[in-house]
């Protein structure tokens, strides 16, 4: 049991950590003192909600981390996490006669601006809050990089995917949205991969319409020579399957774009269109798993462009639209001070001092913990971590008492 309590505080901590450091990469990105209006529609950045000034019945408005700290302090305020392409409202006609302390003159509407459910608390498709008090499951969210609203895991309705590569998720009504990516999904997504040998005459007849991202019906080129025979299409299909058995996820790109056998030689100007000709696909259900490279496998031929645009996902085009790209940016390059240098502002130089030196100090005994219980093997415990600075603290009294004598 004791072993349990241990292992429950450890997680605890980690847990806690975690958050720490995810809450550092959201706001490190965003200025926390001047307000983001004068950017105009920032390409990614913190934005939070204010209940107090737009409560539900209130049209939805979202606000920048400096009018947050400075024109809404003490009020309710909630974090949406980042949004893309976003301009702060702060004191525009959605807040009535409020105005905005930072930046008094605004035009009295975003046009470009979207927003959901979370503007007023409530996520997923069961649109509740988060936390819900009335839920009893401890169940994590995730946000869909397309719609930007938050998914309860078991809402997905797909398995939960582990694995860390796999860094970003499109909801399954994202999926439908841009149906294009379900032929993405099925050669670099996470499982479940099927593959299909359809009769020749079907795939003449089936193709899709990459302008309009939908599907239509027309005559197409046959992706095979007539001269083929039908052997040599069995065979070409056996060892796609086997490919697919081999690996459903992980595959390197000779695999997946590679033809066995006598496969057409002609050059694909498109992308989307030669994924097709391979007959893969998976089922289009559920949300989808990516790993952080997929975006990069998309193709960028003027049809599929225009694809993109009329379903308004084009940002899928750039990498450093992605939440991991703007939270390595803002470690990178944060805006004003370093956290530590922003808490000891108000502190005397002397005092400055003090508090970076105990947080050097700090540093350097817990790593050098760490590595003690590596280098004996010994399990991290919660218990051995309070004894640990327990022996510090020990060790502090005796230099002080020794200096008084």
């Amino acid at each position: 049991m004791a072993a349990n309590t241990e292992n429950s505080e450890n997680d605890d901590f980690l847990s806690n950590e975690e958050e720490l450091q995810e809450a550092l990469c959201v706001l490190a990105g965003s200025d926390p003192e001047n307000c983001s209006y004068s950017r105009g529609y920032v390409k990614r950045q913190a934005v939070f909600a204010c209940s107090t000034c737009t409560p539900n019945t209130a049209d939805p408005a979202g606000i920048c981390l400096a009018c947050a700290n400075k024109c809404h302090d003490g009020h309710d305020i909630f974090e949406l996490y980042t949004k893309r392409h976003f301009r702060c409202d702060c004191g525009n006609s959605r807040f009535g006669g409020f105005q905005c302390q930072l930046i008094p003159a605004k035009d009295n509407e975003n046009d470009k601006n979207l927003y959901n459910h979370n503007f007023h608390g409530c996520y997923c498709t069961c649109d509740r809050p988060y936390p819900d008090a009335d839920d009893q499951v401890n169940d994590d969210m995730i946000q869909c990089v397309i719609c930007e609203d938050w998914f309860h895991t078991r809402h997905l309705g797909c398995s939960m995917v582990e694995p860390e590569e796999l860094q970003e998720m499109v909801c399954e009504a994202c999926m439908s949205k841009a149906p294009f990516l379900w032929t993405y999904a099925a050669h670099f997504a996470a499982p479940p991969v099927i593959s299909v040998s359809r009769p020749e005459e079907e795939e003449e007849e089936e193709v899709v319409d990459v302008e309009g991202g939908g599907e239509k019906e027309e005559d197409s080129e046959p992706s095979q020579t007539g001269d083929e025979e039908p052997s040599t299409s069995l065979e070409h299909t056996k060892q796609e399957e086997a490919v697919n058995r081999s690996s459903s996820c992980k595959r390197t790109h000779k695999e997946m774009t590679g033809s066995p056998g006598k496969a057409t030689t002609k050059p694909v100007d498109c992308r989307l269109k030669e994924l097709q000709a391979q007959g893969l696909e998976r089922p289009r259900q559920g949300a989808v798993f990516w790993p952080y490279s997929w975006r990069s496998e998309l193709c960028t031929c003027t049809s599929c462009k225009r694809a993109y645009v009329a379903v308004q996902v084009q940002f899928l085009m750039d990498q450093s639209d992605t939440i991991l790209a703007y939270e390595n940016k803002g470690l990178d390059e944060p805006f004003g001070q370093h956290p530590l240098m922003a808490l000891t502002s108000s502190m005397s130089h002397v005092q400055q001092l003090e508090v970076i030196y105990g947080y050097n100090e700090l540093t350097t005994v817990i790593t050098a913990f760490f590595e003690q219980c590596a280098a004996e093997g010994k399990t991290v415990t919660a218990e051995a971590v309070h004894q640990y600075f327990e022996e510090l603290r020990a060790q502090k009294r005796r230099r002080t008492n020794a200096g008084y004598q």
